[in-house]
């Protein structure tokens, strides 16, 4: 059975269907990865002022370190990594400079926002897991901006054999709370996780280039610089493999080193 953590889902926002990158799960009983299907393009385009935006910190900080869990995921890797440590993890910030084949993208890991998910990219960049891995995801919807990357298959199915917790801003919600399901505006900017439901967070990351309308169930674990936005328009602009607003960029983007600054 195979996760997919890129499905297009649609959801009813004020009466508009609305599409949304939702990296969400979809189980396929022949090992295969999954297809979204397509539905009815929405009959108007929501407006980003109808939604709040995202928070920009917590509601109270978190201590120096935390404890972090990494179980496995049941999985084999899609490229042999370890668990990153689980006790002691800092919560500072930290500067990567991500070389694509596109350009430099340079990015600021919020450790004082999600450490554990902090904890885990330093991990995999130090064992030189997202070398050589294409980005195999872009979108280009107005509400949805996003270019997805991470999965050294290139399918959306991809990880490194653990899981870990959502972070923030997930985790200012109580369990259960139907806030945690509302829209909301991630910047342009924002660094978050795909995921495949809640707690199934591996090395599968977005970045997003235009402010995208997305429920707060993606962690949010950094920001990107103006050089990396830079970088990111110009894939953009190329498009998606075969037109339309979902699919591999045109501009084929390899992760070729990602690395502290």
């Amino acid at each position: 059975m195979t996760r997919t953590r890129s499905v297009v889902a649609r959801t009813a926002v004020a009466g508009v269907g609305v599409a949304l990158l939702l990296a969400g799960c979809s189980d396929d009983p022949d090992g295969g990865s999954a297809t979204a299907t397509s539905a009815a393009a929405p009959t108007s385009a929501p407006s980003l002022s109808d939604f709040p935006a995202l928070p920009v910190q917590r509601a109270e900080p978190l201590p120096e370190t935390v404890s972090c869990a990494y179980p496995s995921d049941g999985r084999t890797a899609a490229k042999p990594a370890q668990p990153p440590r689980a006790e002691n993890v800092p919560t500072t910030d930290t500067g990567v400079t991500v070389t694509t084949t596109q350009g430099d993208i340079g990015l600021t890991l919020r450790g004082e926002l999600s450490p554990c998910t902090v904890n885990s990219f330093l991990s995999l960049a130090s064992q030189g897991y997202f070398d050589d891995t294409a980005c195999h995801r872009l979108t280009t919807d107005p509400t949805l901006s996003v270019l997805q990357c991470g999965d050294p298959t290139a399918t959306g199915t991809g990880g490194p054999g653990y899981e870990f917790a959502n972070e923030f801003p997930t985790d200012q919600y109580a369990p259960g709370d139907p806030q945690a399901q509302n829209p909301m505006v991630y910047p342009r900017g924002t660094l978050a996780m795909a995921n495949a439901g809640p707690g199934t967070n591996g090395s599968q990351f977005f970045l997003v280039y235009g402010d995208s309308i997305l429920p707060p169930q993606y962690t949010v674990f950094g920001t990107i610089d103006e050089t990396g936005l830079a970088t990111l328009d110009e894939i953009a602009a190329a498009g998606v493999d075969g037109g339309g607003p979902d699919g591999s960029p045109a501009a084929t983007t390899t992760l070729t080193a990602v690395r502290t600054a």
